[in-house]
């Protein structure tokens, strides 16, 4: 997620609030909808489930050699690296940058190397995609102040790991740093949270309604609390996370303790 998505302070103004929200909401369309973005994706392919290195689909021989990926590739496959039409044996390592700047593309294809927990995969981003040709619009709740609450961070004496399943039914470690308290409706309620580079907070979170009036989970990304631990909490900026776009996705389910017992009606619902 870019540090757009990020949940700022709330401003003291209602209507710029308001407006600002709008145009949050604005940007998160155009950047899900854009070429490269969760919608394109058409495929994530590990790489231990295809031993002999062909994918179903992608052009080229992938091979897991451990500390890397080598890419075989014939003048056919029409595959280029580093920008250049590609014929021989590469060693590659995990795109970490945009989706754009990836080593290998084949046309408008991205095909980004990807690692997770020792396993080695390709995923293939097709600006063409058929979930990208019929997107019509994220579906987020009217901006409500009422949700935008005032919360207090505190961290954990020690970071710890807990193990929750994701969206493609394999379970991994999921990092937690530290838990958000916050009060609705005059009860305290707290969910476990993990720190970003930046400082900024992100909350896996379930509530009454997920699963029925929204999808079955959503992210929460507040800003970096302040000295005290203070920190908005901003219902109205719930994301969607990207396997709510395409499949493909290896997204964390909320850990234990993040199913908020009300509904949030606000932030983004549902894919259009």
């Amino acid at each position: 997620m870019s540090s757009s998505d990020r949940t700022p302070e709330a401003p003291e103004n209602p209507q710029a609030a308001a407006q600002d929200w709008q145009r949050w909401h604005e940007q998160r369309v155009e950047t899900v909808s854009s070429p490269y973005g969760p919608l394109s994706l058409t495929g994530t392919h590990w790489l231990a489930d295809h031993p002999d290195g062909r994918i179903d689909g992608v052009p080229g021989r992938w091979k897991d050699a451990g500390t890397e990926v080598v890419l075989s590739a014939g003048e056919a496959d029409g595959i280029s690296v580093d920008g250049e039409p590609f014929v021989g044996e590469v060693a590659l390592g995990p795109d970490r940058g945009p989706i754009p700047a990836s080593r290998v593309f084949v046309g408008e294809r991205r095909l980004v190397v990807l690692t997770r927990e020792g396993l080695w995969a390709v995923r293939d981003f097709d600006p063409a995609s058929a979930a990208r040709r019929a997107f019509a619009g994220i579906e987020a709740g009217a901006y409500d102040p009422a949700w935008v609450l005032a919360g207090r961070f505190v961290p954990y004496e020690e970071s710890r790991t807990v193990q929750v399943e994701n969206a493609d039914g394999r379970a991994r470690g999921l990092g937690l740093a530290g838990q958000v308290f916050f009060t609705h409706e005059g009860a305290e309620h707290a969910l476990h949270v993990a720190v970003e580079e930046d400082g900024s907070l992100w909350a896996v979170l379930a509530d009454a309604g997920s699963g029925k009036s929204s999808y079955r989970f959503r992210f929460l990304r507040p800003a970096a609390p302040e000295a005290d631990g203070s920190v908005t909490v901003d219902f109205n900026r719930t994301l969607l996370p990207p396997c709510a776009f395409a499949d493909h996705f290896i997204c964390p389910f909320p850990p234990p303790g993040n199913t908020l017992p009300f509904t949030v009606p606000v932030g983004e619902l549902n894919k259009r």
